[in-house]
């Protein structure tokens, strides 16, 4: 692993857990899915409305022209109505909000969990990008040495003009080289300050660790955390809210009783109002017989309730695919972390003894600039590999939807797992 930190402005040094809490606040993707939670919850109280008593009070003028004259009449009405029995609707209906509500919730969570995953990635990105970049300046360091080292030679008539050539052709390619590594470090740091919330352009210390220890995670913990993500969760909730759809289709086939009681004052309207003030109160018992559609409807919520019963083990599919995958990753990234760090050992050696020689005459320019070609992919090569793997790691925590993979210990109880 590597230790990198540098100062381009003013301001205080960032970790990974200050620059994820700075995304939470910030992030609009994020805030927005914790203002959607909000909104869903209102509406599932809402459904508490069928549970209570409805009052309507209504008031009218109007003009009676009879017979015996003409009269004016007005007048209001209150009533008092409540629901005894629907069939089961209103019930499935808050099942549904309730069902709704912990769906969007989950969206909350799965918004979390993309939130650290690209944080972490941005974050880890821009600490490689700057590594690139100082082993890059390195390079044009040896480069330079190089370049030097042939001029004197050609000087007093002990190299040719070729190796000055070739020399300064790898001189100008490390030149170029830096320029690209400043320019994809700047584009990695503009990602991160995107998603922290703060200007693209601003550049600002940054403390990082391209940690690379650790043990390899279980692949068997790995699927049990996989198989509690969000989208299951999700699935889930669909197949339920299609079951009490269902249950909404059969409540039509049932009477709804409701209870209704009524007051009416009536002014004005001469004799033609026999009855200035009226109180009525019953019982209503509703029930339609027949009505072509609902059978229909009952139907197709059968059908709608095995489609989420597909969807649900579809899903599922995808997640434990997706957890294998993300592991074989990993793995093949931990495996060549070390055939990495051994090949730039190799390159290390195969470059001072490649100077020694050519300083000494026993060899050429050419094989000098291939042995320092060969170094610095060779540090590049490195750098990228210990990114693959923090990458590949941050990647099985987000598909196992868990902080960090020492949850997954054995000994870890699932309740530790993030957001259960």
């Amino acid at each position: 692993m590597f230790l990198v930190a540098f100062a381009c402005a003013a301001a205080e040094a960032l970790t990974l857990d200050e620059a994820i809490s700075l995304a939470k606040d910030k992030l609009p993707s994020y805030r927005a899915s914790m203002v959607k939670v909000k909104s869903t919850a209102a509406l599932y109280k809402a459904t508490l409305g069928p549970y209570f008593p409805s009052v309507d009070v209504s008031s009218y003028q109007k003009k009676l022209y009879t017979t015996i004259g003409e009269f004016g009449a007005g007048g209001y009405e209150l009533t008092l109505s409540y629901t005894l029995y629907d069939g089961g609707k209103r019930r499935a209906n808050r099942n549904i909000a309730w069902l709704t509500l912990d769906t969007d919730k989950q969206e909350l969570r799965k918004s979390l969990i993309e939130l650290e995953y690209s944080v972490k990635v941005a974050y880890y990105t821009a600490i490689a990008k700057l590594g690139i970049l100082d082993q890059r300046e390195k390079q044009l360091q040896y480069a330079e040495k190089d370049h030097s080292i042939a001029q004197g030679r050609h000087k007093y008539g002990i190299a040719r003009l070729s190796d000055v050539l070739q020399a300064s052709v790898r001189l100008e390619q490390a030149r170029i080289n830096v320029i690209e590594a400043k320019g994809d470090f700047k584009k990695a740091f503009s990602e991160f300050n995107s998603l922290v919330g703060r200007p693209l352009n601003v550049q600002y210390d940054i403390t990082g660790l391209l940690d690379t220890k650790g043990d390899l995670p279980d692949v068997g913990r790995l699927v049990e955390a996989a198989l509690k993500r969000p989208e299951i969760k999700q699935a889930e909730n669909s197949f339920k809210i299609a079951e009490n759809n269902k249950s909404i289709a059969l409540s039509a086939f049932y009477p709804v009783l409701s209870l209704s009681s009524t007051y009416t004052k009536t002014t004005g309207g001469g004799q033609v109002i026999f009855s200035p003030e009226e109180k009525t109160a019953g019982v209503i018992a509703t029930w339609n017989l027949f009505e072509l559609g609902k059978f229909f409807r009952q139907s197709s919520a059968g059908f709608e309730k095995v489609v989420s019963r597909e969807k649900l083990d579809d899903v599922k599919r995808k997640v434990v695919l997706d957890t294998n995958k993300a592991y074989e990753d990993f793995i093949t990234a931990y495996g060549k972390l070390d055939l990495a760090g051994q090949q730039l050992r190799y390159a290390e050696h195969n470059y001072s003894q490649a100077f020694k020689e050519y300083k000494a005459g026993k060899s050429d320019m050419l094989s000098l600039v291939q042995a320092e070609g060969l170094l610095a992919d060779a540090e590049e090569q490195l750098i990228n590999a210990k990114l693959n793997l923090v990458t590949g790691r941050a990647m099985l925590e987000r598909v196992a939807a868990v902080e960090t993979l020492e949850l997954l210990r054995p000994g870890t109880t699932t309740a530790a797992l993030k957001g259960l």
